[in-house]
């Protein structure tokens, strides 16, 4: 597929791939070459157009130059784990409210790879998305917000933020969530409490981490014992036989997610133990999951659909008003009591013994 010469540059301007060659010092074909993804390119070669295109906002348009101020009806929508069930509901909700609207979202996975994140928002350029939802991978800077709004491209952070105050955002109040969870294991006497969970570095764990820490600090606990791993099931397991084989194991596992926890559940039964009974679990989130596992699972409910019908309002009210006041919407988190955190064995064991 050949590549045409004349598109249109980020500042309104007509830039040619000749003019892009020139910049870059290469041949023409070469840039050709690197737009199509070519193999046959050098990575330095390929860095170096990737650059000088930048540069002169060269936008490579497979729609064969749709100007960019003409609406596609599509959106771009990048999540970090697809493959969790929470971001399931998240997009869930944003497709609920785009459909309403006849808009329809164009779903990007990251991974949590920064290359894929940039792919995929070069990719939505491309195709001249009217804007996007983005939950940051980890190690995003906030410098790629500036990126975005050079390239025009509206757009609202969702469960994640960059920087505080920098662009619509759409959440949940994690630090108080945490805070919540954390004093509800105080208050049934565990003073041992292993933070589970949360091995990347972004909003969300710093928020997390800051909710239990204040809670334990205000009752002079240590907030010391973290165990910073992967959030999946098998992390759990692996984590909780780590925490149990040292000295003076917790007596309660706060989870970074439910994930986590229903790992953390299933280490412990491989040790003849049971959450809620030998040892307090708690998880985040309030998964679909949570309610149905054995024993069921005390969380933090954060609203996934919810967060996703907020961020999708929030992109529609941009795009009609680009240069509005910037919207920031954080939703209440909401502690969901069930058996894994040992409160309602407790609760009946006082009942019995109530004269």
């Amino acid at each position: 597929m050949a590549v045409q010469d004349e598109h249109t540059g980020s500042d309104g301007g007509r830039i040619t791939l000749t003019e892009v060659a020139r910049h870059a010092g290469v041949s023409r074909s070469t840039v050709s070459l690197v737009l199509r993804g070519s193999p046959l390119v050098a990575q330095e070669t390929r860095d170096r157009v990737q650059a000088s295109i930048e540069a002169l906002g060269y936008i490579y348009n497979r729609g064969a130059a749709t100007l960019r101020a003409a609406r596609t009806d599509v959106v771009g929508l990048l999540v970090s784990k697809i493959d969790n069930s929470f971001y399931g509901e998240l997009t869930a909700g944003v497709d609920e409210v785009l459909d309403e609207q006849g808009i329809v979202a164009f779903l990007g996975n990251t991974a949590e790879s920064l290359e894929r994140q940039d792919r995929f928002l070069l990719r939505m350029r491309e195709h001249n998305v009217d804007g996007v939802i983005l939950c940051p991978a980890a190690g995003t800077q906030p410098e790629l917000l500036e990126r975005l709004r050079r390239w025009r491209m509206p757009c609202v952070q969702a469960l994640r933020f960059l920087a505080a105050n920098d662009g619509d955002y759409a959440g949940v109040d994690y630090q108080f969530g945490m805070e919540m969870v954390t004093e509800h294991l105080i208050r049934l006497g565990h003073t041992r409490i292993a933070f589970v969970g949360g091995n990347l570095a972004h909003s969300a764990t710093a928020a997390r981490r800051a909710g239990f820490a204040a809670a334990m600090r205000r009752h002079g606990l240590s907030p010391d014992l973290v165990v910073r791993c992967p959030l999946t099931r098998r992390a759990g397991v692996e984590a909780i036989g780590t925490l149990l084989d040292r000295p003076g194991p917790p007596t309660a596992a706060l989870c970074f997610n439910d994930d986590v926890a229903f790992g953390v559940i299933l280490g412990l039964e491989t040790r003849g133990l049971r959450a809620g009974r030998d040892v307090a679990v708690t998880g985040f989130d309030d998964m679909p999951e949570a309610a149905l596992s054995r024993p069921a699972l005390t969380t933090v409910s954060t609203s996934a659909r919810q967060i996703g019908q907020e961020a999708a309002r929030l992109l529609l009210r941009r795009l009609a008003d680009p240069q509005g006041a910037v919207e920031r919407v954080i939703l209440p988190s909401r502690l969901v009591v069930r058996e894994s955190c040992g409160a309602l064995v407790q609760r009946q064991t006082n009942q019995r013994t109530d004269p």
